[in-house]
């Protein structure tokens, strides 16, 4: 853990009353010169790491064991009762940062600072008091979504099993099977329909509210500016989606007619889908969670040692919580521990290899938070979403040489290795599909369920591939955005995968061609955390902020190269 120079080292976070004196110190000290600035953002940096950390603790807990009141009324706790405070607190302190003036001096020293103080002016902008009840009553709502969704199980062969275990059987090859258990979910899921529907409703009227107080024609141009979304606008957004349904849906479209054949079936059914396209089991790379820690250890060693010593370094410290439970939040996390400097991973895994993925994933977050620790300010080290997932979906990839860990045969990583390249084919259209949604959502903001409802199936249309029948199961279609826990917990944050996916590709293309080498500059481009404009880093990964048509047909016309090889 970082050394305090600011707080007391046996500060602890109960009540507001612990906080108060830290955040009244910074909003009346007096500073006089360029070095008492910096002593100043440093301290502040203290306490927003400081804070930070407390608020990551009673998630990762809540989140753990959602049945456990103890945990959820300490997060709330903190969201209710410490949260508002600081809002308004941390309003106040950039308002006096940005307004000091040897800002102008840092900003020409360092670009860190420039990205620094911009995001400071952006919250100012922004920043409304009358927003904090209504953002705080937000939060309390995502957490609900969490304790429902992490509610959710079946009962199968005489055992309640959660929808994560349950998933596994959509990979049965009997196709009887995979039917009971996909209904059995379809029907434990609309259990919940009307609750989820109804919750919803409330948060999409709360975000207008925020919006509208803001002085915002809408929540999603408000988001693009709460998000710092500088390089990229709704109409790049737009336009990527056209360029997903144009060069990646189609070959969705073949992938799915090849599994038709390959099953020989007349029509794909919902339960068709996860199933292995030439009826084998599913892939078993590992049998519960010490057996999938130690072997992604040696995954990740095989393609970097410093790789494997972070997760090495977190299973020491116990921050790994990966085998699904009931009562356990749905999802996968990554949560990065500010004054620990090392993160958290969260997951549910069941034994299937989209858990490999998942963890390699997340560990590629992990490794992120590593790689950028040493940077002087908290500030720093909070990139956007675009750059995050870089380095997450980027791991995905470049782990796959070290997929062996998990297969004595190399037939079944050949295997396992198809399986993530058609994932990627079938995430960019999902992805188009959520955001699109999301901008529909808050464009109409007094639209009804059923419109909402129509909305989700027409924009599905647009990038369905027509070959999926949902006869007797239309409902499940409707409400399948209920899933996606970003549309409730953090909305707006889905696209940056899809642009991630377009970087990911272009760093794993480079480790094929120029082995260590693209590796390292993977890995400098994450030590930059956000000292650089996203294009910069970017770059800096030796791949390109791009998303056009052009730049995603080349893209997956090098993907679909790779899907011969493996075939």
């Amino acid at each position: 853990m970082a050394e305090r120079s600011y707080l007391p080292s046996a500060l602890r976070v109960a009540s507001w009353s612990d906080l108060e004196p830290f955040y009244r110190d910074l909003q009346k000290r007096s500073v006089h010169d360029l070095e008492g600035f910096r002593k100043y953002l440093h301290d502040v940096s203290e306490l927003e790491s400081a804070v930070s950390e407390d608020l990551a603790w009673r998630y990762i807990r809540m989140t753990c064991d959602t049945s456990d009141a103890e945990h959820e009324q300490a997060y709330l706790t903190f969201v209710q009762d410490i949260q508002p405070h600081i809002a308004q607190a941390d309003d106040a302190i950039n308002r006096r940062i940005t307004a000091f003036p040897w800002c102008s001096e840092l900003e020409a020293q360092d670009e860190a600072y420039r990205i620094y103080f911009r995001s400071l002016r952006t919250a100012t902008e922004i920043f409304r008091e009358e927003n904090i009840p209504l953002q705080t009553e937000l939060q309390t709502l995502a957490q609900q979504y969490s304790a429902i969704q992490g509610a959710m199980s079946i009962r199968w062969n005489g055992a309640d099993i959660t929808m994560e275990q349950a998933a596994v059987y959509l990979m049965n090859p009997d196709r009887n099977i995979r039917e009971k258990v996909w209904v059995l979910m379809y029907e434990r899921r609309t259990a919940d329909t009307e609750k989820l529907d109804e919750l919803f409703g409330k948060m999409v009227k709360l975000r207008h509210q925020v919006a509208v107080n803001a002085g915002f024609a809408n929540y999603r141009d408000y988001m693009f500016k709460a998000m710092g979304r500088f390089d990229f606008t709704p109409e790049d957004c737009f336009n990527f989606h056209e360029a997903i349904a144009t060069a990646v849906v189609p070959l969705l479209r073949k992938q799915y007619q090849q599994r038709m054949r390959s099953l020989d079936l007349d029509e794909l059914r919902p339960w068709d889908l996860s199933v292995d396209p030439f009826n084998r089991p599913a892939l078993k790379p590992f049998e519960g969670g010490e057996e999938l820690v130690s072997k992604s250890l040696a995954c990740l060693d095989k393609v970097h040692p410093f790789f494997r010593a972070c997760l090495e370094t977190m299973k020491e410290r116990g921050f790994l919580d990966l085998e699904s439970r009931k009562g356990k939040a749905p999802g996968g996390y990554n949560y990065p521990l500010a004054e620990t400097n090392m993160p958290f991973i969260f997951m549910n895994a069941s034994g299937k290899m989209r858990d490999v993925e998942t963890l390699v994933h997340e560990a590629g977050h992990a490794v992120h938070t590593f790689l950028s620790a040493p940077l002087e300010m908290n500030a720093f080290k909070n990139t956007p979403s675009e750059v995050a997932e870089l380095a997450s979906m980027s791991m995905e990839l470049l782990s796959m040489p070290g997929w062996d860990a998990f297969f004595e045969n190399d037939t079944e990583r050949k295997r396992a290795m198809r399986e993530q390249l058609e994932g990627i084919v079938q995430t960019l259209p999902w992805i188009a599909i959520v955001d699109k949604f999301q901008h529909w959502i808050y464009e109409n903001p007094e639209h009804t369920r059923e419109e909402r409802t129509d909305a989700w199936v027409k924009i599905n249309r647009e990038f369905g591939t027509g070959l999926v029948d949902y006869a007797g199961y239309e409902s499940a279609l409707a409400s399948s955005w209920h899933k996606q826990l970003h549309i409730f917990e953090v909305p707006f944050y889905y696209i940056e995968y899809g642009m991630a996916q377009l970087g990911a590709l272009g760093v794993w293309k480079g480790s094929l061609e120029k082995g260590r080498e693209a590796v390292e500059r993977y890995m400098e481009a994450l030590k930059l955390g956000y000292t650089r404009p996203v294009p910069a880093i970017y770059e800096a990964a030796g791949v390109r902020f791009d998303f056009s048509e052009a730049y995603v047909r080349s893209l997956f016309s090098f993907l679909e190269k790779q899907l011969k090889e493996v075939a």
